[in-house]
């Protein structure tokens, strides 16, 4: 109240102040210009007095000035008029002796000076102007004429104008105080009040408080800040509540701060480089904003918390289209956004190059030949040479940021890097280099359509660890260097000699992000009702699958086996409905948007075939997706499918049976992806058999309670327990044992 009482007092001084100072300058110009007019109009009277020759060069006398003052009067309504000849000798029309005495000094001045004078004077409280014109007539030199007017209407329009101006200054300082308080209540003091809110909601616990967007654009920044703090005062309060838990239950379960503390006793302050295709951080134009995001990926989910926990640099294609406008002069920036823990440097490719090493070589040869999917992989001269040059420039940029440093770690990331490794020890020996794979590795005769396949394998074979997801992967690569290269295959520690230098291929099963807090998270679950009606249908079933739509995911056979489940199980059309996620992906290659093409059609034609109104079989939201968008539908669906026909691991099974904190649900999962070696507790089914993956859909939703918790318990406690942070330990640990 005392705030608000103070603003409107400012206010109010303020506006008057401003109000004063115009209205000064406003009055001091109208008395100008109504003096002036005064002074105008009493020159024409004398003016119209000399013309009348029968009045001025006559006889005057009292009789003569009556008759001419009483035609000026009816015109000009003067006060009086008079005729002076001497200080003895004076004929006024009214004979007003007052206004005579006051105006005798003024009128020997006009006399003595044969010029015109025009004065105020007050006359018994009265403003009155007298205008003294002297009056040059034959043997006549000290007669002068003179005309009274009442002024007094000078002084009531002044009055007016300072009325009518405070008037208006006061309603506009109360207008404008009565505005400015409602707007800081209602557009300050509330917003503030919800951060507040906000900040007590997070003390507390609260976290889904924290998602409510800004009350007020002004105070973004603030907000972000804010809620960033909370965030990292809960985590601090989880992390320490979930330390406690493992010391009491003796888990050796791997957290942040664990694989934190690890990176810095094995890393000993040696530089980290993370290379890879794919940025972690993408900067793009919303609007005439540039917004930050996270692009998605498993591969980023894998590597961040390394370099969170050790500071590192990450080396990655810059694709976004603002990225250049975001780096500074060495194309580096800190990141993440908010809370800066590593740098991430952009290199830039051509069109061309992109082209060529991105689309040709990586996506239309190295990915349809590692992934058994029956899609023919196309070799291209020009493509190999841009795969090559590339590679090339990534090994530059890695040796330049660690030309101070004798023994960095590099871990390069997938197949758009498999000559990184030799190059850089070529030129660093003593550098510690892995590389890991992140899709499968196919059997030699496969991969000996490859008309480079040596150049790759001995890139490969210049890191000292290659990692693939599962051990039958690294079986397949160790086969295919035997039968490629003349080279020492050790089958015993599954290494390899060439050359003098010696690479150990292992299994490092990738995971997700997932501690014991977030095992005993009580996640909110959406209604399945609310969220089907915001896409306008009904069920009482919903079945979930997330995919990038890509002709290795299986997603046209998924579509395949749940035509089949309702024409085996009629009772469950109109009740179960199948939400399929897809992210539109190298729509530009012809083999991906035939792929597009071909789920769409699918959807539509099982849709046609069971319509039914406010129904779908298939429900298909065909858009990049966040991760919060997802997890709604992770934690509500009934059954998860997943139906890769060749995956390295996929994390999407994995992510799934994480949001299941009520060890409720299904995942039917495919025999050909990597997760179906670790999550025991799925349904294995093989996509290319429709007729057993339907039943398989028939068995997740009639699934007793109690089997679905004992298989779900079963495999959280395997991700828990072997979760990215335990992925990435392993792996360094892996690496820093290798002797040179």
């Amino acid at each position: 109240m005392r705030l608000n009482l103070a603003l409107i007092l400012s206010i109010i001084l303020a506006v008057g102040l401003v109000a004063f100072s115009f209205t000064f300058y406003q009055i001091s110009s109208e008395r100008t210009k109504l003096n002036s007019e005064l002074e105008i109009r009493s020159a024409r009277i004398a003016e119209e007095l000399f013309q009348d020759t029968t009045f001025f060069y006559g006889q005057i006398n009292q009789k003569n000035i009556e008759h001419f003052a009483r035609s000026i009067n009816n015109k000009y309504n003067l006060l009086d008029i008079a005729i002076y000849y001497n200080n003895d000798s004076i004929i006024s029309y009214n004979s007003s002796q007052n206004l005579i005495d006051h105006s005798l000094d003024y009128i020997s001045q006009s006399i003595a000076a044969d010029t015109t004078l025009g004065t105020f004077i007050t006359v018994e409280g009265k403003n009155i102007y007298q205008y003294i014109k002297p009056i040059n007539k034959e043997n006549v030199s000290t007669t002068a004429i003179v005309f009274y007017s009442d002024a007094k209407y000078i002084d009531n329009i002044i009055s007016s104008i300072w009325f009518r101006n405070f008037m208006r200054w006061f309603l506009q300082a109360l207008l404008v105080s009565f505005i400015t308080v409602l707007v800081i209540r209602w557009g300050i003091f509330n917003p503030i009040n919800k951060i507040v809110e906000w900040v007590k909601a997070a003390r507390i616990g609260n976290i889904e408080k924290l998602k409510e967007p800004s009350p007020a654009k002004f105070l973004a920044p603030l907000y972000k800040e804010i809620v960033h703090i909370a965030k990292e005062m809960n985590e601090a309060k989880a992390t320490a509540e979930e330390e406690a838990l493992l010391r009491t239950s003796g888990e050796a379960i791997w957290t942040p701060e664990r694989l934190k503390a690890e990176i810095k006793n094995l890393l000993q302050n040696k530089k980290m480089i993370v290379v890879s295709n794919r940025e972690p951080y993408m900067h793009i134009h919303e609007g005439k904003e540039i917004k930050c995001i996270v692009p998605a990926s498993g591969m980023i989910t894998a590597m961040e918390p390394i370099l969170k926990a050790c500071g590192g640099i990450w080396i990655a294609s810059g694709t976004g289209d603002a990225d250049k406008e975001t780096v500074d002069k060495d194309d580096k920036i800190q990141v993440p956004p908010h809370d800066p823990k590593y740098v991430l440097k952009r290199l830039w490719q051509t069109k061309e190059e992109e082209n060529h090493f991105y689309y040709g070589f990586s996506n239309e040869g190295l990915w349809p030949l590692c992934h058994i999917a029956h899609t023919r992989p196309t070799f291209r001269k020009e493509d190999w040479l841009f795969y090559k040059k590339v590679n090339d420039d990534f090994a530059k940029a890695v040796l330049e940021e660690t030309a101070d440093e004798e023994q960095p770690f590099i871990l390069i990331q997938d197949y758009h890097f498999a000559l990184l490794p030799e190059l850089i020890k070529k030129e660093k020996p003593n550098a510690k280099v892995a590389i890991f794979w992140h899709i499968p590795w196919p059997n030699p005769e496969s991969f000996g359509i490859c008309p480079w396949q040596r150049e790759i394998l001995r890139g490969m074979l210049g890191a000292d660890l290659i990692g693939f997801h599962t051990q039958y992967h690294c079986n397949h690569f160790l086969e295919t260097v035997n039968n490629a290269l003349e080279s020492q295959v050790s089958w015993e520690d599954f290494s390899v000699r060439i050359g003098g230098q010696t690479t150990y291929v292992k299994p490092f099963p990738i995971s997700i992000a997932f501690t014991l807090k977030d095992y005993k998270y009580n996640l909110p679950k959406i209604k399945l009702s609310k969220l089907l009606n915001e896409q306008g249908i009904t069920a009482q079933y919903m079945g979930i699958g997330v995919d990038r739509i890509d002709y290795t995911k299986g997603i046209v056979e998924k579509f395949l086996a749940i035509e089949r489940f309702l024409e085996k199980n009629p009772s469950y059309i109109g009740k179960f409905t199948f939400v399929q996620i897809g992210a539109p992906s190298r729509t530009l290659l012809k083999s991906y948007s035939d792929t597009e093409n071909a789920v769409e059609k699918e959807a539509e034609r099982i849709n046609l075939r069971f319509k039914s109104k406010n129904w779908k079989a298939i429900l298909l939201l065909k858009r990049h997706h966040s991760q919060s968008e997802i997890t709604p539908y992770y934690s509500s669906a009934d059954l998860c499918m997943v139906t890769s026909l060749h995956d390295g691991m996929n994390l999407v099974a994995k992510e799934f049976v994480a949001s299941r904190n009520q060890n409720d649900g299904a995942l039917i999962l495919s025999r050909f992806a990597g997760a179906s070696q670790e999550l025991h507790g799925a349904i294995i089914v093989n996509p290319y058999d429709i007729e057993k993956t339907a039943d398989a859909i028939k068995l997740a939703l009639e699934m007793t309670t109690e089997e679905q918790e004992q298989r779900m318990k079963l495999m959280r406690q395997v991700i828990v327990r072997n979760n990215i942070y335990s992925w990435a330990a392993t792996l360094l640990k892996a690496m820093t044992t290798i002797q040179n």
